[in-house]
């Protein structure tokens, strides 16, 4: 115990010591004659991983959505969100991606009131709602009954005979990512109303 207390009086002065030198003064520069004017949402606009072109490599869950002609609705709304580039971090990400026509069963007017600016914070919800961490095929996961999803919230699993249901959407065929799997889905995956 004596030991440890005396470690502790040798420890402090030496973090004390980096701490100080961390925190030097830095010189000072002018920047008064320099005017930048920058439109935030054109600015952050394409900057990224998302925007990274990389023909070698196995396509990551955002490219495979780009890609295909089936979602083009889901890459819409992923971009309107501006979640491009939380969808090609190295993951692994299971993303269930629901297809135009599941988007197209949306009570109408939905997916047109979500892309609206004012309400990217209600679409980014949805979208997380469809996205957890792994790497698991359609046949693991009828080992779960719930998955935390990326919006902090859980979804259901359910098993009906060879069928795999997440949120009460069917799994309809699975792809291979490079930095997880992407499930598509017949059904838009909503988060439960709290």
């Amino acid at each position: 115990m004596k030991a440890i207390f005396q470690l502790k009086f040798l420890i402090y002065p030496i973090l004390l010591i980096f701490f100080a030198v961390g925190c030097k003064n830095e010189p000072k520069t002018d920047n008064s004659s320099v005017s930048v004017t920058t439109n935030d949402t054109e600015a952050n606009k394409e900057k990224g991983q998302a925007f990274i072109e990389d023909d070698g490599s196995t396509p990551n869950v955002l490219q495979i959505a780009i890609g295909s002609p089936d979602h083009t609705t889901l890459v819409a709304a992923v971009q309107a969100a501006n979640l491009e580039n939380a969808l090609v971090n190295a993951g692994p990400l299971m993303v269930f991606a629901p297809t135009n026509a599941a988007f197209d069963a949306l009570p109408e007017g939905t997916v047109e009131n979500l892309l609206k600016p004012e309400n990217k914070d209600a679409l980014a919800n949805i979208l997380k709602h469809h996205v957890t961490a792994g790497n698991y095929s359609k046949d693991f996961l009828k080992k779960f009954k719930k998955l935390g999803q990326a919006n902090d919230q859980n979804t259901t699993v359910e098993v009906k005979g060879e069928d795999v249901y997440v949120g009460g959407a069917k799994i309809i065929a699975s792809v291979p990512a490079g930095n997880g799997i992407v499930h598509v889905v017949d059904k838009v995956i909503l988060p439960p109303s709290e």
